[in-house]
């Protein structure tokens, strides 16, 4: 079973409480048993890690590469400005790697500043707006 990296960037460990209207009512726990259980159901053994930390989320993407694993990220707001996180992520997708950007809620249909990301050009694929379920389309896209 191939190891799949699930990327989260800050806030989202506050799932469920931060802005339900925008990002559902699971929790973080909830997205991690069903990102778990897609993932096994797909072949793969998910590794689910959220950080409020751009070094740490760096850090994660160099060990994608360093061992060779498929990533699904959620950068959170590091998505708009992060150009660390950009050059890391592009790491992952020249190293042959697949690298899937995932939104919970659709940046596009909100505030000005959300329409911009600097993941997305090097990314294999985004897929954003299907709540939770955004974690799963990525897997099934693996």
């Amino acid at each position: 079973m191939s190891k799949l990296l699930v990327l989260n960037g800050p806030n989202l460990g506050r799932l469920g409480s931060r802005e339900p209207e925008v990002y559902g009512s699971a929790n973080f726990a909830e997205l991690t048993d069903r990102v778990v259980t897609a993932a096994k159901a797909a072949g793969f053994e998910a590794d689910v890690r959220q950080t409020n930390d751009e070094a740490e989320l760096v850090s994660w993407l160099h060990e994608a590469v360093d061992q060779q694993n498929n990533v699904i990220i959620n950068p959170a707001a590091f998505t708009h400005y992060s150009y660390a996180l950009r050059d890391a992520a592009a790491l992952v997708t020249k190293a042959g790697l697949k690298l899937i950007e995932v939104h919970i809620s659709n940046p596009h249909t909100r505030e000005e500043f959300r329409h911009n990301s600097v993941i997305s050009a090097i990314a294999t694929g985004v897929i954003a707006g299907f709540g939770v379920e955004s974690y799963v389309l990525a897997i099934k896209a693996l």
